[in-house]
């Protein structure tokens, strides 16, 4: 049933149901439990859009206990730049009554509730929300029979929701035969009845609430070429496919695995491996095993795995190894959150190791950007001899989002180690240059064979107690750091170049910020934005640009210590030491609203305007009159 309470005109008509009204974009949270697929229905829904010339992202929240649990999965598609999942939804999808109690905030004034009348009961004298009661349960119990309810009311509920939007029932159907294609034929069959069940469902009950998505208009389309839908995890390991890593070693934690399967399967196509290893120690000592024959490697895990990592990478950063390490955040310490995101392993990645270890810190904004620095990645690792550390975290894991098909003639790297002859005065540690190792194999002409210890070394390897050396060959991996942070362009400034705040980020922040500025400057804020990918080292000019502001506002997803600050704005206050670089965190295991953006903003800054705007939203395009 649909509740008297549709949404009205300014002059108290009924909206007419004569034509289906034109959104940009829409939002809608599916709440259930884990066991239910609701990840499928948002999965479908985002690789739809990306096959249709719109604009996705999606966040989802799963329980971290094998018996599952509560679990959502949010989308966001339309045919607008869409930069993070909404703070609230439009729609909301509630399957059980602990979803509807739990998630019924979530949901926008105006919005559309839709709920399985066969277990959700809503509150009768809510009158914010159209409320639309479907027997979801029962419709695919009818559909496909009793014993595949379980494993068919997420298909039904994907047949609504295309009804509802109007969506390609064609790329729809091929979506799901893709998915089930290598399952038995009768489960097929059943999804796609499922699927046309919920299409069918009778829309006269739903005449208020048809939409469809505003046409792409040419001068917004990409470049001509074919847009991907993929997930962050997905997109660094065929990134690093791309930069030329062809081995590499694991040991499985969430949310690092799927990076491993991932190039597990893949890698052997290009002449690679990847090894599952016993445990984090023996993952990361197989990995620069690789790397000594000239294979530059990769390894990975998360916060807790690379703590047990620690030692070995001393070793890679006094022997100068190229290697790649990949860390995807997770709430902690200790096993913590493993299933919720968090920024806070950022000091540890820095600086978490024994002596004097500088490294390289990398952190991609958005599922192409984790494409892409792993490619960037792979070519510091090399050029630099260095370790290079990619913080992702568990948002950008599992978000799924659509890019332009990156030219992969263009990007891919030839990782056929360098074997040739090395010369007489050969020395891979020179005081004077860049370190270049000679893979095992090489012939060296003076006879001389370098070795590659985790003692300090002269310029061929051979371990020294010379203070003399310890000193130079301390400052050698320094200035390369230092030498990588000067070659590294200025981050670009949005908004206003100069003016009352500056909101820095890193990470997966970048979304939620560039909206917040916008409503920043919207309520008469002079403001601008910048977003870091190398966070250590930082590249150089940054100061100058700090200048130009009253405040520095750094968002970032860890808790503010001892001290007041997070992790990002203590190394950005001692690296300046400007004392107007000032934090907004937080550590509720999710990611940032833009409307909290800008309420952290708002308590740095006087602006009686900007405070107005706290706790307000876009006007839900599923409430406007049409």
């Amino acid at each position: 049933m649909v509740s008297p309470n549709t949404p009205e005109t300014p002059g108290g008509t009924e909206r007419s149901s004569a034509t289906p009204q034109s959104i940009q974009d829409v939002v809608i949270r599916l709440a259930g439990n884990s066991q239910d697929g609701i990840q499928s229905i948002g999965g479908f829904l985002a690789r739809l859009a990306g096959r249709s010339d719109q604009d996705v992202m999606t966040y989802m929240t799963i329980p971290s206990t094998i018996s599952g649990g509560p679990s959502i999965f949010q989308v966001r598609m339309g045919t607008g730049e869409i930069l993070t999942s909404g703070d609230r939804a439009d729609m909301l999808v509630a399957f059980y009554q602990h979803s509807y109690d739990a998630h019924i905030s979530s949901l926008r004034p105006g919005g559309v509730l839709l709920y399985d009348s066969d277990h959700v009961t809503p509150s009768a004298d809510d009158h914010r929300f159209t409320q639309v009661g479907v027997p979801i349960t029962s419709g695919t119990v009818e559909a496909v029979g009793g014993t595949s309810k379980d494993k068919g009311k997420n298909i039904y509920v994907l047949g609504i929701i295309a009804r509802i939007f109007d969506l390609d029932v064609e790329k729809l159907g091929a979506l799901i035969k893709e998915r089930f294609g290598g399952k038995n034929e009768d489960v097929v069959r059943n999804a796609m009845l499922a699927f046309d069940a919920g299409y069918a469902w009778p829309q006269n009950n739903l005449r208020d609430l048809f939409f469809h998505f505003e046409a792409v208009e040419e001068a917004t389309k990409a470049t001509g070429r074919a847009q991907i839908t993929l997930d962050g995890n997905t997109a660094i390991a065929y990134g690093l496919i791309a930069g030329g890593v062809r081995h590499g070693a694991g040991y499985p934690i969430t949310p690092w695995s799927s990076i491993m399967e991932t190039l597990r399967s893949e890698l052997p196509k290009y002449g690679g491996m990847f090894v599952q290893c016993e445990d984090e120690i023996a993952a990361i000592s197989t990995a620069l095993g690789f790397s000594y024959t000239g294979q530059l490697a990769i390894t990975g895990s998360s916060g807790p795995g690379l703590s047990l990592k620690m030692e070995a990478l001393g070793w890679a950063t006094m022997a100068e190894m190229p290697l790649i390490v990949v860390n995807v955040q997770r709430g902690g310490p200790s096993t913590g959150m493993p299933t919720n995101v968090e920024q806070s392993d950022l000091l540890q990645a820095i600086y978490g190791s024994h002596g004097d270890a500088p490294r390289v810190v990398l952190a991609p904004k958005n599922v192409e950007d984790c494409f892409y620095v792993a490619i960037e990645a792979a070519r510091i690792a090399r050029e630099y001899s260095t370790p290079v550390i990619i913080l992702t975290d568990q948002g950008l894991s599992s978000r799924i989002e659509v890019f332009e098909e990156p030219d992969l003639a263009k990007l891919m790297v030839d990782p056929k180690p360098d074997l040739s002859d090395r010369g007489a005065d050969f020395k891979p540690y020179p005081l004077d240059r860049l370190t270049r190792h000679a893979p095992a194999g090489s012939k060296i002409g003076s006879g001389k064979y370098p070795t590659v210890t985790g003692l300090e070394h002269d310029e061929l390897g051979h371990p020294t107690g010379s203070s003399k050396l310890h000193t130079q060959m301390t400052a050698k991996r320094r200035e390369k750091i230092k030498a990588l942070a000067a070659s590294l362009p200025v981050p670009e400034l949005a908004g206003d170049s100069a003016g009352e705040v500056l909101v820095v980020t890193w990470g997966s922040n970048f979304g939620p910020a560039r909206e917040a500025l916008t409503r920043i400057r919207t309520a008469g804020v002079k403001a601008g934005h910048l977003h870091l990918r190398h966070v250590h080292p930082l590249p150089n000019g940054l100061e100058e640009i700090f200048k130009r502001y009253h405040k520095i506002v750094v968002a970032e997803l860890n808790d503010e210590g001892v001290y007041g600050f997070g992790q990002f704005t203590m190394m950005l206050r001692a690296r300046y030491a400007n004392p107007s670089i000032v934090s907004v965190t937080k550590t509720d295991g999710l990611t940032f609203k833009v409307s909290e953006i800008v309420a952290g903003v708002a308590q740095h800054i006087e602006s009686t305007a900007l405070e107005a705007t706290i706790g307000t939203a876009r006007q839900s395009a599923l409430a406007a009159p049409r």
